[in-house]
């Protein structure tokens, strides 16, 4: 999608787990990834877009190297992270860090604040504890934070507090990518807004590249450069942020977009509201995985894959995606 080298790529990416069904039946296969494939270029954020159980955080779990892919390739600056050596995963992990969901929980109750933000030097450097509380202060001001909060506990700030010691944690080696884990869904709208500013403010200061994982599309609206929109472990749609979020093109892409609160009318247009629950991975549907819960879905759609096709500038994963653009192109007519 650039002609940029992309400093993470991802083809074709599986991550599969067996899980018992019990002792007399055989073990089911759960495709969590199914085929996944994208880049992210340096300075540039990927929003990862979708339901619970779409895959979204199993996806962060390769990038982060918790876990090894099934199959696929997954080539991060110039690791190759399926086939690295344990010393080049241990190399590789100091430039990705991750940000977790929930600020109550990422941070040890026990530690103060200096310490918590610290641990990452402590662990990979060799710095003396001089040089690193020099760079822990200087990376809090950075965030936001004071010069007193270093000496205090984590349940003496508020969420949005937390949550920038916990990007500053994950600053502190100075990554290249940042995989941040639903980082706002925890926080009271008011505060969201301002930990998503400064993600893009140290985004532009550091030229850091953002894997940025969400169920919610308004969230992302103003941080993302692409959006790639998962189900059932699946790519439904991918492209350019503003292509997306100007015309949707997959049913699922517009059923998410459809749930957020919109001002402008001719935003509340295309109303494409989903009906009953996320299939379950361990059966997932046959054909397009969506068309259980798609109001455009045909016989055609239950027995045929789609693949996922360049249609009107961006990737999407629908048998019926030009009859269904046609058909909404001539309602709006």
């Amino acid at each position: 999608m650039s002609v940029q080298t992309p400093i993470l790529k991802a083809q074709e990416l599986t991550r599969f787990y067996e899980v018992s069904q019990g002792p007399l039946k055989p073990a089911a296969v759960v495709k969590a990834l199914d085929g996944v494939s994208f880049t992210v270029e340096a300075g540039k954020t990927l929003a990862v877009v979708g339901e619970s159980g779409c895959g979204k955080s199993t996806l962060a779990r390769q990038i982060t190297m918790i876990e090894r892919p099934t199959s696929g390739q997954l080539q991060f600056d110039e690791y190759d992270l399926v086939n690295a050596s344990d010393d080049e995963l241990k190399s590789a992990r100091r430039k990705v860090q991750m940000i977790f969901q929930n600020p109550f929980g990422s941070l040890n109750p026990r530690k103060k604040v200096g310490s918590i933000i610290a641990e990452p030097l402590v662990i990979n450097t060799t710095l003396s504890k001089v040089e690193r509380e020099d760079r822990v202060r200087k990376l809090m001001d950075k965030v936001g934070l004071r010069p007193e909060h270093y000496d205090r506990y984590p349940h003496m700030f508020s969420g949005g507090q937390r949550q920038r010691i916990a990007v500053a944690r994950a600053l502190m080696l100075e990554p290249k990518l940042v995989v941040a884990d639903e980082p706002v869904s925890a926080l009271d709208v008011s505060v969201q807004a301002q930990v998503l500013n400064l993600l893009m403010d140290l985004q532009q200061d550091m030229n850091l590249a953002y894997l940025f994982i969400s169920h919610d599309l308004s969230v992302v609206r103003h941080i993302a450069d692409d959006i790639m929109v998962m189900y059932l472990g699946k790519v439904a749609e991918y492209g350019k942020a503003e292509q997306i979020f100007k015309q949707p093109r997959h049913p699922y892409t517009q059923a998410l977009l459809a749930s957020t609160p919109h001002l402008k009318s001719e935003n509340r247009k295309q109303r494409v509201i989903l009906t009953g629950e996320l299939p379950s991975p361990l059966a997932p549907p046959t054909g397009c995985v969506f068309h259980t819960r798609c109001p455009f879905a045909t016989q055609q759609c239950a027995e045929q894959v789609p693949d996922l096709r360049d249609f009107d500038g961006r990737l999407t994963s629908c048998l019926r995606v030009a009859e269904i653009a046609a058909d909404q192109g001539r309602s709006r007519g």
